[in-house]
């Protein structure tokens, strides 16, 4: 007879250190076998064969598997349909319980759902934690127990509460010899899942500079000085504890501790606004009459604006899957106001380019540039990317590096006169606003 194994599936948590859905099933149980699911259905969405993303997961699961050698076991990889991959888990073993960390998406809640009632009609316990972020769902929420809907309130009671309790790491490294020995499964290659090595490295050490942290504030708003943290990548896909990174922000950067604030605040308004995910929060802002050219959408993707400092953060982005955050204000503002195009158009671009893309900050960004979301930047603030350029580029050194027939006869005039669109984007935002007001009235 075989002996009953508990799975531990692996999403966007992949490390072994300070995860609170791993600790819980090792601690609980012997016989852990972890699990990582390529999903077909993601897989199918993606439209760029040498997608980052997915060689970093492949050498996330990679550095997993050399540390887990030690203890006569690795990650079962499996390339399909989560529903199709349990299936098939569930013949070849018996299984007692799965154990998992909470996610947020829309996607990922019809999913875990789907799972779980497989499951249950197995008579297999599901067990959920939260692991992605300090506080979630309805944990911060105003006095009347209704959600936070601004951010500077929220971040004063989110600091409040904090404590050392939601900061101290989980020990898992203390029942590691509860893991199922397995030997080494063999792991998918990328070609076999249809993708292609890319020039994405995942660091064999994930440092945290606490020199960069205490310089984050003067330094993190100019593209062309190192002060950003660069980890937002890790924290997509949990190849560092969002724990770990909050106690060393505490010490170093209140700048930097606010970030990871707005991070919890954008996961916790999808959670209780789950609308957000494809339309505007303010619902009125859904009624805007964009203009939606394709020929200037098409532009603006491939950095030929005619706008510097647009143009320089567009080509990053399309060069290396970054994007510096002061110039995502920047060219989201440009797409959304001088443009006037849709800004779930420019969500679903970066979405597709992004190799730190996560679906509650994508959107909450968005959002706040569009004036439609929660907290947002109100609509009649529209960024003048010169403006822009000279206070965070002065010197043009970001511009240089990525715009490289910037200052000659081959690059493009600007493609609209900001003064002009910014009065075209006012009006038509204050006449679709006005409208939906009268509306209100009868």
């Amino acid at each position: 007879m075989k002996d009953s194994i508990t799975v531990f599936w692996l999403r966007r948590d992949l490390r072994l250190h300070d995860n609170a859905g791993l600790y819980h099933a090792l601690r609980n149980n012997k016989n852990v076998l972890l699990l990582f699911i390529f999903d077909a259905v993601i897989l199918s969405e993606l439209q760029d064969a040498y997608d980052r993303r997915i060689d970093f997961i492949h050498q996330a699961i990679q550095k997993i598997n050399i540390e887990l050698s030690n203890f006569r076991t690795s990650v079962k990889v499996v390339c399909s349909t989560p529903l199709e991959a349990f299936k098939e888990l569930t013949d070849e073993y018996k299984i007692k319980n799965v154990y998992l960390n909470h996610d947020y998406e829309p996607y990922a809640l019809e999913r875990d759902e789907e799972i779980k009632l497989f499951l249950s009609q197995l008579n297999i316990s599901f067990f959920t934690f939260k692991d992605q972020c300090i506080f979630e769902k309805k944990e911060i929420t105003k006095n009347d127990g209704k959600p936070y809907t601004v951010f500077t309130p929220y971040s004063r009671k989110w600091k409040s509460k904090l404590s050392s309790y939601y900061l101290k790491a989980y020990p898992n490294k203390k029942y590691f010899t509860n893991f199922l020995k397995t030997g080494p499964f063999s792991l998918v290659t990328l070609e076999e899942l249809k993708f292609k090595k890319t020039d994405v490295v995942l660091q064999n050490e994930i440092i945290v500079n606490g020199f960069l942290l205490r310089d984050y504030k003067n330094n993190r708003d100019f593209p062309s000085v190192t002060g950003t943290s660069r980890l937002s990548i890790h924290l997509r896909f949990g190849t560092i504890s969002v724990r770990q990174l909050a106690a060393q922000a505490l010490a170093n950067s209140e700048t930097f501790l606010n970030e990871l604030i707005w991070r919890d605040f954008y996961m916790m308004i999808l959670s209780n606004f789950p609308h957000v995910a494809k339309g505007a929060f303010k619902k009125e802002y859904d009624h805007i009459s964009w203009r939606n050219k394709e020929d200037e959408f098409k532009k603006w993707c491939e950095g030929i604006t005619g706008f510097p400092i647009v143009d320089a953060g567009m080509r990053e982005l399309n060069s290396t899957g970054f994007m510096h955050n002061r110039v995502r204000m920047i060219v989201s503002s440009f797409l959304i106001k001088d443009l006037l195009i849709d800004w779930r158009w420019g969500e679903a671009y970066f979405a597709h380019k992004l190799n730190d893309y996560d679906l509650s900050a994508n959107n909450g960004g968005w959002q706040w540039a569009a004036g439609s979301g929660c907290d947002a930047a109100p609509y009649f603030r529209v960024f003048n990317p010169t403006e822009q350029q000279k206070k965070f580029d002065p010197e043009f050194k970001y511009i240089k590096q990525w715009v490289a027939e910037f200052g000659t006869k081959n690059y493009p005039e600007p493609m609209v006169d900001h003064a002009s669109s910014r009065l075209r984007a006012l009006k038509v935002y204050k006449e679709c606003l006005n409208e939906h007001k009268q509306m209100k009235l009868f």
